[in-house]
């Protein structure tokens, strides 16, 4: 069976509605193989114009994601959201980009620098680039964007509260490898005039944010947690990822605000398991499904679980290309199973909420990873030896204060790749702690983790059984990544 790709964007113009074969599954994998993802790749510059209509599609290696919106088709000209507020000529879409989910793929922005010689805003040497410091025309200077999707974070060390206030850390932070240069910049280091911390992370997605946020305004936002609204957020991306000269004014933020709150992204169709969202299927699989409510949480909320019952995906046969295809949606069915029910040990996870600060209690996937979480932990994704070592990255020595409560799991000596939450709050137990990602739209949007160490789901997959000792069967590693790509 073949189904209709809706509303294909095409470089910026409508196309014509095409066939896309995702069900016959042999058939559509030889196809795949045989064109080259990203060959007329989509790409929404700034102030480009146009509507994004109530529905869009867009192909990925897996199949397609499909971005939704509540209030029907979106008019692009003059949305804050759109339209660059700022000096270096960027919107919010520019690294919310609806053909990733509503975020960046490294894959995407490879293409973008090949096709602009690298000169698209998505470059500004503000964060786009390793440093500022680096000669911007030169590819090696955007490595970790191009190759991980990663921008340049920069933060003020000591710490500040909301209001300015300096914060005491508890513990030394030590520049120990500085592979950009910028942590030991005269100009943007450590030892600059105005002293700031440059980590290097992946964008989050700005969709599905009525299932992320608690109230009118929201909770803890970014990867350390530091921004408590959309509000907020959006006023510190325009000033600092835009480089305006002036916040946005009320009515900008109301718009920018909305229009996040009232969109949608989520995989839609797999090129073995077909369309995810057809009639009779999972419950919450696609987009339509985010906007009728019936999604919940995507995990820890057992009375209200994502996918609810998999059981019209779990019978397999085997007549062909469609047996193909049911074999697929039965692993989805049994990796659902794993992310949900299979217990496993946390221990010394580093966080502070639900589990608790070096907590060895039992559970699963779907404890933490709920799509309104609201929690950071230390998971080991940045902190030695847990951590896959970059050298692409900047490596930090902490040292904690006798005083302080150490870090559950390393002590009071270590070494970090981003310390995370510990830049906001100071703690020394904070470092290396993380928000955790909602997971949707995962096949449009690779690399993973915080700092792009996974390049793909499974080695998300074997990241967490190395790291918490699971012992997941190679069966039960491809039904959970399987799973997590369908969504």
């Amino acid at each position: 069976m073949l189904h209709r790709m809706r509303n294909t964007r095409r470089g910026g113009r409508f196309g014509p509605v095409v066939a896309a074969g995702v069900t016959i599954a042999g058939a559509v994998l030889s196809a795949q193989s045989a064109r080259p993802y990203g060959v007329g790749p989509v790409w929404w510059n700034a102030g480009q114009g146009g509507p994004l209509p109530w529905e869009e599609t867009y192909e990925n290696p897996d199949g397609q994601v499909s971005i939704l919106n509540r209030s029907g088709a979106v008019n692009t000209e003059s949305h804050p959201f759109f339209e660059s507020l700022g000096t270096n000529h960027r919107a919010c879409v520019t690294c919310h980009q609806p053909s990733s989910g509503m975020s960046v793929s490294a894959a995407s922005v490879r293409e973008r620098w090949s096709e602009t010689d690298g000169r698209d805003p998505v470059f500004a040497a503000v964060d786009g680039s390793n440093c500022p410091d680096l000669p911007q025309g030169a590819a090696s200077s955007h490595s970790l964007l191009l190759h991980r999707g990663l921008f340049r974070i920069t933060l003020p060390w000591p710490p500040k509260t909301v209001d300015g206030t300096l914060i005491k850390p508890e513990f030394r932070i030590e520049v120990i490898r500085d592979p950009t240069g910028c942590n030991t910049s005269p100009t943007h280091g450590l030892k600059s005039d105005t002293p700031v911390i440059s980590v290097y992370r992946r964008p989050r997605i700005a969709a599905n944010l009525d299932y992320v946020i608690a109230g009118p305004d929201g909770i803890t936002f970014m990867a350390d947690g530091r921004e408590p609204s959309l509000r907020t957020q959006a006023v510190s991306a325009v000033m600092v990822h835009e480089q305006a000269e002036r916040p946005p004014t009320p009515e900008q933020l109301r718009q920018i605000v909305d229009f996040e709150k009232q969109v949608y992204a989520a995989q839609s169709s797999d090129i073995r398991g077909g369309r995810l969202n057809e009639k009779g299927g999972p419950l919450a699989l696609g987009t339509e499904n985010l906007l009728s409510g019936k999604a919940g949480n995507l995990g820890g909320d057992s009375g209200n679980q994502v996918l609810l019952s998999f059981d019209v995906w779990s019978k397999r046969k085997s007549d062909g290309d469609l047996g193909l295809q049911r074999e697929f949606r039965a692993s989805v069915a049994r990796g659902s199973e794993v992310f949900f029910t299979r217990p496993f040990r946390i221990g010394y996870a580093s966080a502070p909420e639900k589990i608790g600060s070096g907590n060895q209690g039992t559970y699963t996937c779907a404890t933490c990873h709920t799509a309104g979480t609201r929690r950071w932990m230390d998971i080991g994704t940045t902190n030695l030896p847990l951590a896959k070592a970059s050298p692409q990255l900047p490596l930090f020595r902490i040292t904690c204060d006798p005083a302080a409560p150490p870090h559950p799991l390393l002590g009071r000596v270590f070494y970090s790749q981003d310390p995370g939450r510990a830049l906001i709050s100071g703690k020394c137990a904070d470092v290396g702690s993380i928000v955790l990602q909602q997971l949707r739209a995962l096949a449009a949007r690779p690399p993973y983790f915080s700092n792009g160490s996974a390049r793909s789901l499974r080695e998300v997959v074997d990241f967490y059984d190395r790291r918490f000792e699971i012992g997941y069967s190679e069966q039960e590693k491809q039904d959970l990544a399987n799973f997590l790509r369908v969504l």
